[in-house]
């Protein structure tokens, strides 16, 4: 009997400790094994850039349009009218609605870094969700807005090849039996 009450005068001890050590401001917690994967991912989710965490197509194709409306630096007033009236059609969404979006592309766009550098890295996420309609569409969108000024820049040209390469796959070629 004694060394049971030993026992849990041990426990209730190291369980008061850490109760004040907490109340200290002490937090214990980082040292749970099975939280440390969950809370780098969580981490890593809120602390990266949010254009890697695109998963809707809607969202992604509104993003390449504005990319390619801003490669060349700002983008014009023809541009932007545009791109609102192919938001509101071609979305189905309200004035305030694409306003909304095309502010939220503009600053995701940022300096236009990772749409010019990482491309894939930007449009993998959601590449799964895209049915071949919604990927032909976005394209001939990307293309309505680079063809919108006349002659598309090189960027511009290059953003359209790069998105063809991601969103018309190759067919494989066909092996021959040996």
């Amino acid at each position: 009997m004694h060394i049971v009450l030993g026992l849990l005068g041990t426990l209730v001890t190291i369980l008061w400790l850490l109760y004040r050590l907490a109340e200290m401001g002490i937090d214990l917690g980082g040292l749970n094994p099975w939280a440390w994967r969950r809370r780098r991912q969580w981490r890593s989710r809120s602390q990266g850039n949010p254009i890697y965490a695109l998963e809707s197509p809607l969202e992604v194709t509104a993003l390449l349009m504005t990319a390619a409306a801003k490669l060349d630096g700002d983008m014009s007033g023809e541009e932007k009218r545009t791109l609102l009236t192919l938001f509101r059609e071609t979305f189905h969404l309200s004035e305030a609605e694409a306003s909304d979006l095309l502010t939220a592309c503009v600053h995701l766009f940022g300096k236009g870094e990772e749409i010019r550098d990482n491309l894939a890295a930007v449009v993998r996420p959601c590449l799964d969700r895209f049915s071949p309609e919604q990927a032909e569409s976005a394209l001939d969108l990307v293309e309505r807005i680079i063809q919108l000024e006349g002659n598309p820049s090189q960027r511009q040209r290059d953003l359209l090849e790069q998105l063809q390469k991601l969103l018309r796959p190759a067919p494989p070629e066909k092996g021959q039996w040996q």
